[in-house]
């Protein structure tokens, strides 16, 4: 791997690092927030809720901006609205400004989600790529870990909390400006020597490059209206069902609301609280072991050997509490490690491909389209998750809640073993053939 392509994705990844952070920084912020505005329940979730309002329109709107201004453009537009909301949240007069400022935001992380891991996945090498594309995910983990410090170290200076945002966006900014564009996207807009040249920054020989370029120019033409093709469709599924399931297999209702369910099963707010740092921590040690098996093992392995430890963890978990609904001693301890586990098994598997899978498998020609459409799906189904889940657990209480979620990610194994390949060492124009020679589902 060259030191290039590490650059490339390392500086790309901040955009991540800006998702996360922007996301989990209203954390620490809200109950400051609430005091300073006289906010009620209702006002707290309109706020809370305004990020992922503004990413659903970033989604919509990511696939057309990658395509018509290049990958390397969409992520430096991301970046220059990431600045712009996070000084706009900074200084917010009044609370409908900071609300625009959370929906502004969330644009940049909508188009962030989608352009950088399009761009790193068309410049990575086949045996790289996917390590390189989790380092997005990875970045998220740390953008969110980092809201966490930041809202305990700046206490009530939610403005402050806002505003450190503001440097991350600007050094994405300036790193994106020296980094090239993607040769895929260069290629296919006319500029196959650009297109080269790009390449040449990034394989270690002239002879990966070549072998790059004539699989570029076998590649058919394609059109918007080909995604309604038949032959496209086991590509839609596999990414669009993945994009689902990494919401409703529970794993952001667990960030999220991790306090809430384990107050609701009888745990004191200090050892919830400790249960949720200890969610983050793990969170992050598992994205990061992924980074490293999914290369090695696989997207389609790596998905099927944690996946069933996340429904045994979520089985554990739900029969303590159906035993025990106020566990004590041991009892605790098993909830406690099934909490973990679940996070550990789901987050190391899902979170990591997630992220992947769409920029893999979709064709160049609607690459960017069809990764906005899995954004969008991600995010449509995040909103109804958060707000749901405290339903949920209304009404089904924690045991019923952890039952159904064991259920759910059942349901994912057996649709990961139906629907999803196994993508790893290909090239991008490999797995665009075998979805064109109806093989795609074949590859194991």
């Amino acid at each position: 791997m060259t030191r290039s392509l590490l650059v490339i994705a390392g500086v790309s990844s901040l955009g991540g690092l800006l998702f996360g952070y922007d996301t989990g920084i209203i954390s620490g912020a809200l109950p400051t927030i609430a005091a300073d505005f006289g906010l009620g329940d209702l006002g707290q979730q309109l706020i809370t809720s305004a990020i992922i309002v503004g990413a659903i329109a970033g989604a919509c709107s990511s696939g057309r901006l990658s395509d018509r201004l290049g990958r390397r453009r969409a992520i430096i537009v991301a970046a220059t609205v990431f600045a712009v909301g996070a000084l706009l949240a900074a200084i917010a007069p009044e609370l409908w400004t900071l609300g625009i400022a959370r929906l502004v935001l969330g644009f940049a992380v909508g188009l962030a989600a989608q352009a950088v891991p399009v761009y790193v996945a068309e410049l990575a090498s086949p045996d790289r790529r996917g390590g390189l594309v989790v380092l997005f995910q990875l970045a998220i983990t740390v953008g969110i870990l980092a809201a966490y410090l930041a809202g305990y170290a700046l206490d009530d200076g939610w403005r402050w909390m806002f505003g450190l945002g503001l440097l991350p966006a600007v050094i994405l900014l300036l790193g994106m400006l020296a980094l090239p564009e993607s040769p895929r996207w260069l290629f296919t807009h006319g500029n196959p020597a650009a297109a080269r040249a790009v390449l040449s920054r990034v394989r270690p020989d002239d002879q990966a490059v070549d072998a790059e370029i004539a699989d570029l120019a076998t590649v058919p033409k394609g059109r918007l209206a080909m995604l309604r093709a038949p032959w496209l469709r086991p590509a839609l599924i596999a990414g669009i069902g993945l994009a689902i399931a990494s919401q409703v297999t529970g794993i952001n209702a667990i960030i999220y609301y991790a306090p809430t369910i384990l107050g609701d099963a009888g745990f004191g707010r200090d050892a919830a609280m400790l249960t949720t740092v200890g969610v983050g921590l793990v969170n992050f040690l598992m994205v990061a072991v992924g980074i490293r098996l999914v290369d090695r093992l696989g997207r389609r392995r790596l998905l099927l050997t944690l996946l069933p430890g996340a429904v045994l963890c979520l089985v554990a978990l739900a029969a303590v509490l159906m035993i025990q609904p106020a566990p004590d001693g041991a009892a605790r301890w098993v909830v406690i490690l099934g909490v973990l586990g679940y996070i550990a098994c789901n987050g190391g598997s899902l979170s990591v491909v997630v992220w992947l899978a769409g920029p893999e498998m979709y064709p160049l020609e609607v690459r960017s389209v069809a990764v906005a459409v899995s954004t969008f799906a991600v995010w449509l189904f995040d909103l109804v998750v958060s707000l749901t889940t405290l339903s949920l657990t209304s009404a089904l209480g924690a045991t019923g809640t952890f039952w159904l979620f064991a259920a759910v990610n059942a349901l994912a194994v057996v649709f990961v073993r139906r629907f999803v390949p196994e993508t790893r060492a290909r090239s991008l124009e490999d797995i665009e053939n075998a979805l064109r020679a109806g093989t795609f589902r074949a590859m194991r």
